[in-house]
This record gives structure tokens, C-alpha cells and sequence, in this order.
């Protein structure tokens, strides 16, 4: 007989360098409450823009949380239609060190990848 193995999907995929940086902040501020907080603003070039805030505060009840190892990401009941399928990544690069949102809800993303539409 075999085992059933369950799955449980997520709502927003945060990569390793994420996760990494994340951890490197809490270290750096002997923090261990701080938590990534991913949003949806409107504006941008594109209609709307991504935004990160690093928060301390408990969860707000409507807010989704994602657990991922020891750190914790945070997203909003109005962000979360919008980044629902998403990847969370920490970036450096070029044009400096970033976190990004790789977004298949995106229909249209401006050149730097701050703003979309959909």
C-alpha cells in the first residue's frame, strides 16, 4: 500500500534569498519579532506598484501570513487578490539590492518591475 502524501498550496512563494535577508535584518536588529510585509499601493507607471515594510507589530486579523522556516511574511486582505501565485525574491544587482515580485497575475510591468497592471 502506498501512502497519501497532502499537499498544502501557498498563496505567495518566498525564495531562499528572501528568506535570507529577512533572517540577516532580525539578526542585525536582535529582533526576533520583525516580519516582511508585502503590499499593493496604486500608482506606479503601470496603474499599481509593489512595497515592503519590515513590521514588528502582530498580524492584523484580516491580514494573510506565511511561515516560511523562521521568518514570517505578512500580506493584507487588499494586497493579497493582487500577488495570490507570486514569488517574493531579494535581488542585487546593478541597479543596487532589492526585494522583487515575479507576478503571474501581471498582465503589463513596467522596466525596473516596480509597477504592473492587470
Amino acid at each position: 500500500m502506498s501512502s497519501v502524501e497532502s499537499f498544502v498550496p501557498s498563496v505567495l512563494t518566498i525564495t531562499e534569498r528572501a528568506v535570507e535577508k529577512v533572517r540577516d535584518l532580525k539578526t542585525e536588529e536582535n529582533n526576533e519579532n520583525i516580519k516582511l510585509r508585502v503590499y499593493v499601493t496604486g500608482g506606479g507607471c503601470s496603474g499599481f506598484q509593489y512595497g515592503f515594510s519590515f513590521d514588528e507589530k502582530k498580524a492584523a486579523e484580516d491580514d494573510t501570513s506565511i511561515q516560511k522556516g523562521d521568518i514570517t511574511v505578512l500580506v493584507d486582505a487588499l494586497s493579497i487578490q493582487y500577488l495570490a501565485g507570486s514569488v517574493v525574491d531579494y535581488e542585487i544587482d546593478l541597479m543596487g539590492s532589492r526585494f522583487t515580485v515575479a507576478n503571474p497575475n501581471a498582465v503589463t510591468t513596467c522596466g525596473c518591475g516596480a509597477s504592473f497592471s492587470i
